[in-house]
């Protein structure tokens, strides 16, 4: 019988710790409070605060109930030393970005967009169609996600780039890798689909000089973190004409302020980081099938590397 600590910080809390005491029947999982010092055999947490991991080296694991490990990083010296960080693979999540990224493609490719914009004004006009061969998807990151949206968007037959820190041989996709890739990757992309873990190296990279890059009339579609973008940058761009249109499920600051800028540009899209959840039933199966390859001292997939940031 294993002990298991718990802590999210979500509104989905209570679904979480349902979803794990069913799961881990056999087991005993609690809720971690302030001033909890316990022993416990494992953390299965999301955002914890820093008082709850620090010092716990006799952890044999710490899940996370998402992809990105950025928040619990940010802990730095809190984590405790020795103890591995495991992300969630994809559970589910993978879908969710596909049809999420595909929905935007599509509306910016059809143009429904600018169709939207004529039936608001009582406009009833034809609309040449784009192009597909210049209509080119650069995805920007190729991780288990990246590799999810890639292959949906390949079934609509869009020439489709892919840029990762280190080469990756994807069928069907143009890949660029490292800093000296970047450049001809976003030269060569109409439509730059942001996925990637957000890391020293990544925060700010969609920024004023790179975004500047993308042929004019590009779209943007984020689906990663909020602090990839600079805001300011993206804006002036979007109003000058050179990104045509943007939609964006992640910002620097969430909730969006009300007096966010951006909700007052019709070319940028908002949706409130919704993108991609976490499925409580298909992510809490893959943390009790990782749990049970440990105890057997078989090695698992979605070790955190704190070096790289994910």
């Amino acid at each position: 019988m294993a002990s298991i600590l718990f802590y999210a910080d979500s509104q989905h809390e209570q679904e979480w710790l349902h979803t794990l005491r069913n799961a881990f029947m056999h087991d005993v999982v609690r809720t971690w409070t302030p001033g909890d010092h316990d022993a416990a055999d494992y953390a299965i947490v999301w955002k914890p605060p820093a008082e709850m991991l620090a010092g716990r080296t006799s952890l044999k694991a710490i899940f996370l109930l998402g992809a990105g490990a950025d928040a619990i990083l940010q802990l730095g010296d809190a984590l405790p030393q020795g103890v591995s960080v495991v992300r969630l693979d994809d559970a589910g999540m993978g879908v969710q970005m596909a049809e999420y990224v595909c929905h935007a493609l599509l509306r910016y490719f059809r143009r429904f967009d600018q169709y939207e914009a004529q039936r608001d004004q009582g406009q009833w006009q034809f609309l040449m169609p784009f192009e597909k061969n210049e209509f080119t998807v650069g995805v920007l990151g190729l991780g288990v996600l990246g590799q999810r949206i890639v292959d949906a968007v390949k079934q609509f037959d869009f020439p489709v780039l892919g840029w990762s820190r280190t080469p990756k041989h994807i069928d069907g996709v143009t890949s660029y890798a490292g800093a000296e890739g970047l450049d001809g990757f976003l030269r060569a992309t109409k439509v730059l689909v942001c996925i990637l873990p957000l890391t020293a190296e990544t925060r700010g990279l969609l920024n004023q000089d790179n975004l500047q890059k993308l042929p004019q009339g590009a779209y943007l579609i984020n689906v990663a973190r909020g602090a990839h973008v600079n805001e300011d940058d993206l804006l002036r761009l979007v109003q000058s004409g050179h990104i045509a249109g943007a939609t964006l499920d992640v910002f620097q600051q969430e909730p969006l302020p009300a007096e966010h800028p951006f909700w007052q540009e019709s070319r940028i899209q908002i949706t409130p980081h919704m993108a991609a959840m976490s499925l409580f039933k298909e992510s809490v199966a893959q943390i009790a099938e990782k749990m049970q390859t440990l105890e057997q001292g078989l090695p698992i997939r979605g070790i955190v590397d704190a070096s790289r940031g994910y």
